[in-house]
């Protein structure tokens, strides 16, 4: 990246600029590899940031699923973000998991439900989690709310096996006309379900996994407790990233959870073979890049104040456009061999281009 004229005099904000187009080679969308390059070789280079309201485990499952992950939030205690962990290292790859109902809920319980998934269905499965029905808007207009869901759900069901490619689930929708397909193992246990927009975007999105195929998730540490041993409890639980976050990342408390941090997961290397990446912030100073990077952390995050959900520019006064920050400090970063994340003031797609 170069600026077409002189380098600026003063900060920058997304809004400021825009990409200058150039001869090209790049004859498809899909020739382009998006693959990050900060060591975490994610396929879609974007993170779901850890706010409470925004990243838990059905986010995780949703984003790594398309290439991306998610970071689970620091004030969670620990043995609810192990489960959340295990959950979606079980989940499908490809398949999402379903919202389930039971026969015997009412139509008014299940309808709180539905809306969990964009698919708008909930499937309905006996005690052994066999599907045996969905339940969803068309099935419920006009009912009493009081009515049990076996009263009403459809039971003309698209069902396939777990290992069923997309390209044939697409097949198969077009040709029932179903909503979706549902997903069963050996067992005729309900896996997952599948809508035909889905499919298609199986077949553009290469998923976020593991060495041992399963969807990654994050999780976030923050530097006041015992850090060492809430990583060290993270690790074990199979976290794929670990995040050390506050608010202000260029500060002794950072400097010293980091080195905490580091010795568990080089440990946990040791141990397994799998070097879990530590990225630690926010910055947004090339030193405070360069500082963090020097205490342990392999990538760090950038930006304070660009979030829109943030007041932390109009309380206290710290922090700086969001462009600048991410050039000085990946350029930092670039020069001792790290990386960056950029973190916040993305409110239009265009400024994910720009970061």
């Amino acid at each position: 990246m170069r600026f077409l004229n002189q380098q600026p005099a003063y900060d920058l904000t997304y809004n400021d600029v825009f990409m200058a187009p150039n001869r090209s080679s790049v004859k498809s969308r899909h020739d382009v590899d998006l693959t990050s390059r900060d060591g975490i070789d994610l396929p879609l280079p974007l993170v779901v940031a850890n706010m409470t309201a925004i990243s838990g485990r059905r986010m995780a499952e949703t984003i790594a699923r398309r290439g991306g992950i998610a970071v689970l939030p620091q004030d969670i205690p620990v043995d609810v973000v192990q489960q959340a962990i295990g959950r979606v290292k079980r989940a499908p790859i490809a398949f999402e998991t379903p919202v389930t109902v039971s026969p015997s809920m009412t139509v008014g319980e299940a309808m709180a439900l539905v809306n969990k998934r964009a698919h708008g269905v909930a499937v309905v499965v006996d005690e052994q989690n066999h599907p045996i029905g969905v339940i969803g808007p068309a099935q419920t207009e006009g009912v009493d709310r009081f009515l049990q869901v076996h009263d009403v759900m459809l039971t003309d069901l698209t069902v396939v096996d777990q290992h069923t490619e997309p390209q044939q689930v697409f097949e198969i929708l077009d040709t029932t006309r179903h909503k979706l397909t549902i997903a069963v193992d050996d067992d005729k246990k309900l896996v997952g379900v599948m809508t035909a927009k889905g499919a298609v975007r199986c077949g553009i999105y290469k998923p976020a996994v593991d060495a041992q195929g399963r969807l990654r998730i994050g999780t976030a540490i923050g530097i006041s407790g015992d850090a060492a041993a809430r990583a060290e409890a993270l690790l074990g639980a199979g976290a794929d990233v670990l995040v050390m976050d506050t608010a202000h990342g260029h500060q002794e408390r950072m400097i010293g959870a980091l080195g905490q941090v580091r010795p568990v997961r080089d440990a946990y290397a040791d141990r397994t073979g799998i070097r879990i990446p530590i990225v630690a912030g926010n910055v947004v100073t090339a030193q405070g890049t360069l500082d963090l990077l020097d205490a342990g952390a392999d990538v760090v995050k950038v930006g304070v104040g660009p979030g829109a959900m943030c007041t932390t520019r109009m309380q206290t006064g710290v922090g700086r456009p969001q462009f600048s920050a991410v050039i000085e400090c990946s350029e930092a970063a670039a020069s001792v061999g790290g990386a960056i994340w950029a973190d916040g003031g993305v409110r239009h797609p265009r400024d994910v281009a720009l970061a």
